[in-house]
C-alpha cells in the first residue's frame, strides 16, 4: 500500500526553494497565507485579533516560525495538538571577515554549523544564500532573502597521487575553505591587471572616509561576492550593511531509484518533517467547516538552531512556545465574546477561568517532536539493533529511548497508533542498539519545560547530516496524513486516554 507521490513532489520544490532557515520560513508563510492564515506578530495583543475558528502565524528572527488554528469550540484551558520540528541543517556558514587569498586563489572563510558530515562537501558545486540587512534611503533597515543560483564556490580534495591516506581526514579549520575562482581573473575584472594596483581614480584618502566602527562588507569580504549578494537583493553595494550567508549545493533535489521510489536531496533532516506538519495543519483546516465542532488548537513549531542545541531566542529552548502557549490558553471562547458587554460577572467568570489556564493546557495537550529517524542502511546493517531496522517507505518511525533521549512512552504510542489506524497509514518502531550512541531531537527540552505528553517520532532516511541524504518518496505522503488526522482526531482521543 503506497500514497500519492505528489506530496514527495511539493516537498522536493520546497526543499529546493529552501537553502537556509529563513527561506524555509518564507515558504512555509506562503503556503500557509494560501490557506487563509493571518499572520501576526508577538508585541500584539492577541485577545482581540485571535477568534475561534482563526487561523494565524508569527514568526520570530524569520528562522523560527509558530501557526495555528483554532477552534470554534474553544475554552480557557483546552487542550492544544502540537508537532515540533526544525528548520535548520548542518552547513558551513561565511564568516564575518571572509577575505582570504592564497596560491593564486580566492578563497572564502567559512565555520561549521552543527555536525555535519562535512567530507560530503569538498568537490561539490556551491554557492550562498541568506539574508542581507540593507540600509534604505529614508535610513531604516530592512532584512532581504537571498539566493545566488549558480555555482561559485568549490572546496576541492587533494589528488590520491599526492596523499594516499586509506581513512580521508582535514583540518576543518585549513583544509575546509572554499575557492572562489583565481586572483587574475578577479583582478582583470576590477581592471587592476596582474600586479593588482587600483586605478587612481579609487584611490581615497583614509581622512576623507566616513567613520565606520566596522570594516564595510566591501572590506570584509571579496568584493565580487558582495556585487552578486546585492545584485539578488537588488540595492547598491553600498546599501549592503550586513549579510548572514550559507553555503548550499546547487544540485537540486530529485526522484531516484529504479522504480522512483526514493528522495536524492540535502537537508531531508529536518526540513522534510516541517514540510509535512505545515500541511498536515492545513490539510486538517482544508474545509469550511473543519474547526467548527473542534474545541482544540491545532498548532505547528518549526524551530531554528536544533543542529547547535537550541539554546538561542528563536530555539526550542527558548521562551517562544510556552509565551505562545500561555497567551492561547487564556483566549476566551466564542461564547464570551460578547459585543459590548459591560457586564462585570462575564469579566469576573472569564479572569476566573483563566488564572490556570495555562497549567490546564499544558496537562490535556500533547506534543509530537518530529524529527527524520535512521533508515536501516545494507552496507552497516550490524550498526542496528536486531529487532528494530526501519525500512524507506514503509511509514513514520516512532522513536523510543529508555534513556530519555527520545520522549515517546506507552499512551504516546496508543494515541499515535490509533490516529494512524484512523488513516491507514503505517508505522515503524525503532530504538538504538545498546552499544550504540543515540541522538536526541527537541522533545526531551519540551516535555521538560512544558510538562506535557510528548511523542518523538520522524521519516526513515539514510546519510543523516550529509550534504546529500536519501529518503522515500511515499513516507512523505504517509507523514502528512498522519499529522492531519492527529490534529483531526486528537480532541476526541485526549478524553479517551487516562493517564495522570
Amino acid at each position: 500500500m503506497h500514497t500519492s507521490p505528489q506530496p514527495a513532489h511539493d516537498f522536493l520544490s520546497f526543499v529546493n526553494a529552501s537553502p537556509t532557515p529563513f527561506h524555509a520560513v518564507e515558504n512555509v508563510k506562503d503556503h500557509l497565507r494560501e490557506a487563509g492564515f493571518e499572520e501576526i506578530k508577538e508585541r500584539e495583543a492577541w485577545v482581540s485579533i485571535c477568534q475561534p475558528g482563526g487561523k494565524y502565524f508569527l514568526t520570530r528572527n524569520a528562522s523560527t516560525i509558530i501557526a495555528f488554528a483554532i477552534g470554534k469550540k474553544w475554552q480557557p484551558g483546552n487542550p492544544i495538538a502540537m508537532i515540533g520540528a526544525h528548520t535548520d541543517s548542518p552547513c558551513l556558514r561565511i564568516k564575518p571577515i571572509s577575505k582570504r587569498q592564497s596560491e593564486g586563489f580566492l578563497q572564502v572563510g567559512v565555520e561549521t554549523y552543527g555536525g555535519g558530515l562535512w567530507h560530503t562537501w569538498f568537490d561539490r558545486d556551491l554557492s550562498i544564500a541568506g539574508r542581507v540587512m540593507v540600509k534604505t534611503a529614508k535610513g531604516d533597515f530592512l532584512q532581504k532573502l537571498v539566493k545566488i543560483d549558480r555555482p561559485i564556490l568549490r572546496i576541492p580534495t587533494l589528488a590520491i597521487h599526492l596523499d594516499r591516506q586509506e581513512t580521508f581526514t582535514f583540518n576543518k579549520e585549513t583544509q575546509l575553505f572554499p575557492i572562489a575562482g583565481l586572483v587574475a581573473a578577479e583582478l582583470n575584472r576590477q581592471g587592476r591587471g596582474e600586479e593588482g594596483s587600483e586605478p587612481e581614480d579609487s584611490k581615497a584618502s583614509e581622512s576623507t572616509k566616513p567613520f565606520q566602527p566596522l570594516k564595510v562588507p566591501m572590506e570584509r569580504h571579496h568584493p565580487y561576492i558582495v556585487e552578486l549578494i546585492a545584485e539578488e537583493a537588488g540595492v547598491k553595494t553600498i546599501e549592503v550593511v550586513d549579510f548572514e550567508m550559507l553555503l548550499y549545493d546547487t544540485q537540486e533535489s530529485c526522484i531516484g531509484g529504479l522504480n522512483n521510489e526514493l528522495l536524492f536531496s540535502p537537508r531531508l533532516d529536518n526540513l522534510e518533517m516541517s514540510f509535512c506538519s505545515t500541511m498536515g495543519l492545513i490539510d486538517s483546516v482544508s474545509t469550511p467547516a473543519a474547526l467548527e465542532n473542534e474545541s482544540t488548537i491545532r498548532l505547528i513549531a518549526l524551530f531554528d538552531h536544533e543542529e547547535i542545541g537550541s539554546l538561542s531566542a528563536q530555539g526550542a529552548d527558548s521562551n517562544i512556545l510556552p509565551a505562545v502557549i500561555r497567551r492561547l490558553s487564556v483566549l476566551p471562547s466564542e461564547f464570551e465574546r460578547i459585543p459590548n458587554s459591560q457586564d462585570l460577572y462575564d469579566q469576573i467568570r472569564h479572569d476566573a477561568s483563566s488564572s490556570t489556564a495555562y497549567e490546564q493546557t499544558l496537562s490535556t495537550s500533547f506534543l509530537i517532536s518530529a524529527d527524520m529517524a535512521h533508515s536501516i542502511n545494507p552496507n552497516y546493517a550490524g550498526k542496528y539493533e536486531a529487532s528494530h531496522r526501519p525500512e524507506m517507505n514503509k511509514g513514520t518511525v516512532v522513536k523510543i529511548n529508555a534513556n530519555a533521549r527520545y520522549m515517546t512512552n506507552s499512551p504516546g504510542i496508543v494515541l499515535i497508533q490509533e490516529v494512524a489506524r484512523r488513516q491507514g497509514v503505517p508505522l515503524q518502531l525503532f530504538v538504538v542498539a545498546n552499544d550504540s550512541s543515540c541522538g536526541s531531537t527537541i522533545g526531551p527540552m519540551l516535555a521538560a519545560a512544558l510538562g506535557t505528553r510528548t511523542l518523538d517520532l520522524g521519516n526513515p532516511q539514510l546519510s543523516m547530516h550529509s550534504i546529500r541524504e536519501t529518503g522515500g518518496v511515499y513516507d512523505v505522503g504517509y507523514a502528512i496524513k498522519l499529522f492531519e488526522g492527529l490534529f483531526q482526531d486528537f480532541s476526541e482521543l485526549e478524553a479517551k486516554i487516562f493517564v495522570d
